[in-house]
């Protein structure tokens, strides 16, 4: 038997009420963002139901039930409606048509509509240009021939999968109309975005929250660093991020959840070029990576944030209390540079320094390049924080920037 979605709330009979502490939500994806949003949901006093496939995933060892079933699993899905007044997710592959289903008969957050236009990198582009936003010039590649006759003005570029790409995988740097061939054939000939390699200065996100009656939050202004394609370092506030970036870069986020009519947590990922020029390059229906400082250096993290959008409380502050410096944990800390391993970090001699904030999440296997954790160093000020960073990255024995 199917929950039936909450009923309107006394104040404004177009809102549902607010689903109260003790209530079950859900979660679609068993990953790091789920184990943190779980936390978070506990620590109001929800209960946490967890549709994943693994076993052993990250989010399924602190939820208070898992369903072992696949995201689409009609069964598993009748299940989780079944115990839950409200679902969300922790990544946007889930199935569309998954949170269509659920939305029938309960609340969800976001919407499978705004999922889907980050699901395909080319929808994402478009529906950016659509509302009124810069991004890095680009051109749809659905089959090799489309990369004949391109204006040499995309040149070199960077050839990514429309779909399921991150962390720097399905995607691949080209030159030019021959090497992009070759790549478009090695990622499988699957429908792709072209997009010009551009002369950036730095990088940086925005995370927002939007509640269902319009009201929004955004935290400060991450600047970020990626190694490999995937994201090393984040500082906050960011060295290079004047306020006037910043007013810009959040009135653009905000923008675009009040465009997608968005419910819930989104990151924007801007670049920056050396002009000055502010670009946006993806948005995330979710928590995201460069949001983590948020845990320990601000007055509500993201990941409460995710619970209050989806319970219908109202938003908490976004106060930032301390400055802060995230580094990822990957799994090549666990191996020496010959790769022999694995072995655990020392982290008692991390945890000496008094700013550093550890989060580990519970991943049975270490892998190069696998994210298992990361590292938030607080402090009074930006120069204290990043000075104690780097403290820590060289006893890790890793170079986040």
């Amino acid at each position: 038997m199917i929950r039936q979605v909450p009923s309107a709330s006394p104040i404004n009979p177009m809102l549902p009420s607010p689903i109260l502490p003790g209530a079950w939500l859900g979660l679609l994806g068993g990953g790091q963002l789920g184990r943190m949003f779980a936390m978070a949901a506990q620590s109001l006093g929800y209960r946490v139901a967890v549709l994943e496939p693994e076993p052993d995933a990250p989010a399924a060892a602190v939820a208070d039930l898992q369903i072992t079933a696949d995201y689409d699993d009609p069964r598993g899905l009748e299940r989780l409606g079944a115990l839950c007044a409200a679902v969300t997710t922790e990544f946007e592959n889930v199935p569309a048509a998954s949170l269509m289903w659920l939305a029938e008969h309960i609340e969800v957050s976001p919407t499978a509509a705004s999922v889907a236009v980050a699901q395909d990198r080319g929808e994402e582009k478009r529906f950016i240009e659509g509302s009124g936003l810069p991004v890095t010039p680009y051109a749809l590649i659905n089959q090799e021939s489309d990369l004949s006759g391109l204006t040499e003005s995309i040149w070199p570029g960077i050839l990514k999968a429309r779909r399921f790409g991150y962390d720097g995988k399905g995607q691949a740097r080209v030159e030019g109309e021959e090497s992009a061939r070759r790549a478009f054939r090695e990622l499988g000939g699957v429908p792709c975005v072209l997009e010009k390699r551009l002369d950036l200065d730095f990088e940086i996100s925005v995370v927002v929250a939007r509640s269902a009656d319009g009201s929004t939050e955004s935290y400060p202004i991450s600047q970020n660093t990626h190694v490999n394609g995937i994201l090393s370092v984040s500082a906050v506030p960011g060295p290079r991020v004047d306020p006037e970036l910043a007013k810009k870069a959040r009135a653009a986020a905000l923008h675009l959840a009040m465009r997608l009519e968005y419910v819930g947590v989104l990151c924007v990922e801007f670049f920056v070029e050396r002009n000055g020029t502010l670009l946006v390059n993806e948005i995330a229906p979710r928590p995201h990576n460069s949001g983590h400082y948020s845990i320990d250096a601000c007055a509500s993290s993201q990941f409460e944030q995710q619970v209050r959008t989806l319970a219908g409380l109202p938003l908490g502050s976004t106060r930032q209390h301390s400055a802060a410096v995230m580094l990822n944990l990957l799994g090549d800390l666990w191996f020496d540079r010959e790769g022999k391993g694995p072995s655990e970090p020392d982290w008692a001699a991390v945890l000496r320094y008094p700013g550093a904030r550890l989060h580990l999440y519970g991943k049975r296997e270490a892998r190069p390049a696998r994210k298992m954790g990361h590292l938030t160093v607080v402090a009074e000020d930006p120069a204290k924080a990043r000075e104690e960073a780097l403290s820590i990255a060289a006893l890790l024995g890793i170079a986040p920037w």
